[in-house]
């Protein structure tokens, strides 16, 4: 045979296989895999605890029960056993950072490298792709102000594993009357139902770590109305639409459908980096809608959902302004305090799904000391941009650990001037309803409970500085 007809006839095989494995590969229906792995938290929790050679962790903290001898502790001469921070500007050599060269190049990724290995876990360096669909628009009004809403759903590409399917939930709501792009303030929305983390976990029933957020206090506008009356949208995301807030779901969502129904890796990432992804897709969407300025989006978060906002923060730099409520530890709360809720409660079968499985190390065999990192230097991961640390009082929200918080606040200080910006000028902690807000990093506690109501209006105003010109965010900031 002629070599050019052989030529000819290999690369019509070749095509033809290649056609034949696409066909094969896209044309397959989710009954021609297997379905994901099905494990209760309690088992999956301590499958990890197997794969980490760990036979036994410390309990955490009893939130509820003043009778109990684990009764969480709120005497302030014994919350800091390990007083010494890890130095953010100190490389892992021991050399100074002097520089923001040097912050940027190898003193970040170094903290960054720790978080995702212990703390939050590594998200997969391919995600799949999201396909956002507007299913409903409609004209109304909030307050007084005419809003133009939009019901979204971001249809994640399950592909390559159709059991798992994933519809992100996210509306957005503008002003109807603005002639231009406007600011978004997008909040991570609490639906309690299936997927969410209601249930018992090893540590009692009725633990704060478990309360529901209670609705804004007093009865003045709600906080999309003070919103609307700066001329500025808002937008709502469901974070469990992407991620369920409970162990058993860490074979489904998000994550689930990247491992293709298997169990994590103790390295994969955790429910709080899925929902921060959750976030990075909704800004995709904004950075699409004309009716939004995508430079200036802020994200508010309560609770749980105050440690995803800091997440969400820290590693996507298009996010410009971030106001952390009541997220405690896992959050803005010093990881080597001992208050309130404390490492070995997150590091349990009710909230381990939050984290990397590596994080359950320092509840047992390992302290909290052993962190390679702390709280602090998750906000200083914001840096340079403007982050408000929020918490109710000591009566109704001690849980949270107000002062760990600032406490942390204050030691990312460092950074920020480093960056050329301000930090909250005091190191001591401020009587309460106090509000440190002169600079880049602000903290407040109210006097309501566990609630991020109180502190809007405070946060606005703060947020409003930053919102009067369109700067776009550093771009160096890995997400």
């Amino acid at each position: 045979m002629h070599p050019a007809n052989l030529l000819t006839m290999r690369l019509r095989f070749g095509l033809y296989c290649g056609f034949a494995l696409a066909f094969c590969t896209t044309g397959r229906s989710a009954q021609d895999f297997s379905p994901p792995i099905e494990l209760t938290a309690p088992q999956d929790h301590q499958r990890l605890m197997d794969l980490l050679h760990i036979s036994s962790i410390r309990r955490g903290r009893d939130g509820s029960n003043r009778n109990s001898t684990n009764y969480a502790h709120y005497d302030e001469s014994i919350a800091n056993p390990f007083p010494h921070l890890p130095d953010p500007l100190v490389l892992k050599n021991g050399t100074k950072v002097t520089t923001a060269n040097i912050w940027w190049k190898k003193r970040r990724p170094e903290i960054v490298e720790d978080f995702d290995r212990e703390i939050y876990g590594r998200v997969p360096k391919k995600t799949p792709k999201v396909n956002w669909e507007i299913v409903k628009t409609t004209n109304e009004t909030n307050g007084d102000i005419p809003v133009l809403t939009r019901q979204l759903i971001g249809h994640v590409d399950n592909s390559a594993y159709p059991p798992v399917s994933v519809d992100i939930q996210l509306n957005l709501s503008t002003p109807a009357n603005a002639d231009k792009p406007v600011p978004v303030m997008m909040e991570l929305m609490f639906i309690f139902g299936p997927g969410f983390g209601r249930g018992t976990n090893a540590f009692g029933t009725n633990n704060p770590a478990r309360r529901l957020p209670p609705p804004n206090l007093g009865s003045g506008p709600t906080w999309q109305q003070q919103v609307l009356a700066k001329g500025w949208g808002y937008a709502t995301l469901v974070p469990t639409s992407v991620q369920a807030d409970n162990g058993a779901g860490l074979t489904k969502g998000i994550i689930g459908l990247v491992n293709k129904g298997q169990p994590r890796k103790p390295d994969d990432w955790g429910a709080l980096r899925a929902w921060a992804w959750g976030v990075s897709r909704a800004l995709d969407y904004f950075e699409t809608d004309k009716s939004v300025d995508a430079t200036r989006v802020a994200l508010e978060g309560h609770s749980r959902y105050g440690k995803a906002t800091l997440v969400a923060m820290a590693y996507d730099p298009r996010l410009a302004v971030a106001f952390v409520s009541s997220s405690g530890e896992g959050g803005a709360k010093l990881h080597r305090r001992d208050w309130g809720e404390i490492v070995e409660n997150v590091a349990g079968a009710g909230e381990y799904h939050w984290m990397a499985g590596n994080f359950i190390k320092y509840a047992g065999p390992l302290n909290w000391n052993d962190l390679p990192v702390d709280s602090h230097e998750l906000i200083a991961l914001c840096a340079p941009r403007p982050v408000f640390i929020s918490s109710g009082s000591t009566n109704g929200d001690a849980w949270v650990d107000a002062k760990g918080m600032f406490l942390a606040a204050a030691a990312a200080g460092p950074v920020y001037m480093l960056l050329g910006k301000k930090d909250m000028g005091t190191n001591e902690f401020p009587p309460i309803e106090t509000a440190l807000v002169d600079g880049d990093i602000a903290f407040r506690q109210h006097t309501g409970g566990h609630t991020p109501g109180p502190n809007w209006p405070t946060f606005l105003t703060f947020a409003e500085r930053y919102f009067k010109t369109s700067q776009p965010p550093p771009n160096n900031v890995r997400r």
